[in-house]
């Protein structure tokens, strides 16, 4: 990304940020000690941008100036998800590390392969949908088969275990960090603090 792209970036970003704000060129002036004019040729481009006006212009718009600078690109937006894989199961993480939400998304592969999963307890929610094949679901006492295109969500405090049945499963999941920590230790993402 050239300087010159940065530089509308971060124009249009001012620019936008005000807007949302529906603040003036007077409003966010006073708020940031610039005038008006230089604001308005900051934001269209009559003027070159200085350190010394872009921290009080981020402050005032309630960012901070590297969020207000920072280039766009894909890495940001697109994830890459490597295969972990073990004995009959392998998990493509989804989501960033630290998540936001905090919460866990990752798609997962387990096959007859896999040894019989020990129910587990933990606080919180655990939700998943089948994209191939069908789920075995252990849920205390009971045993609920949960087949291609369907969803289950139910607590985690109740005893549960999830297997292949009848061959392959692919599912989407989403832990929450006591989920993520259950099921999935010793792997990389770690969830928030």
């Amino acid at each position: 990304m050239t300087q010159e792209m940065i530089g509308d970036l971060v124009r249009q970003r001012i620019r936008s940020l005000r807007l949302a704000r529906g603040w003036t060129l007077d409003t966010l002036a006073t708020r940031c000690y610039l005038s008006p004019s230089t604001l308005s040729r900051i934001e269209t481009g009559h003027r070159r941008m200085a350190l010394d006006q872009l921290v009080p212009i981020a402050q005032a718009l309630g960012t901070t100036l590297d969020q207000l600078v920072e280039p766009e690109g894909d890495d940001d937006v697109v994830i890459r998800p490597e295969p972990e894989t073990s004995i009959g199961s392998t998990v493509w993480l989804l989501s960033r590390e630290r998540d936001r939400r905090g919460v866990t998304i990752a798609k997962m592969r387990y096959t007859s392969d896999r040894a019989v999963c020990e129910q587990q307890v933990h606080p919180g929610y655990e939700w998943f949908t089948v994209l191939n094949g069908t789920v075995k679901l252990r849920l205390g006492e009971r045993t609920i088969l949960v087949h291609e295109g369907e969803a289950a969500e139910f607590s985690t405090m109740t005893p549960h275990a999830v297997e292949a049945y009848e061959g392959a499963v692919e599912l989407l999941t989403i832990f929450d960090h006591d989920g993520e920590r259950a099921h999935m230790p010793g792997h990389r993402h770690s969830g928030p603090a």
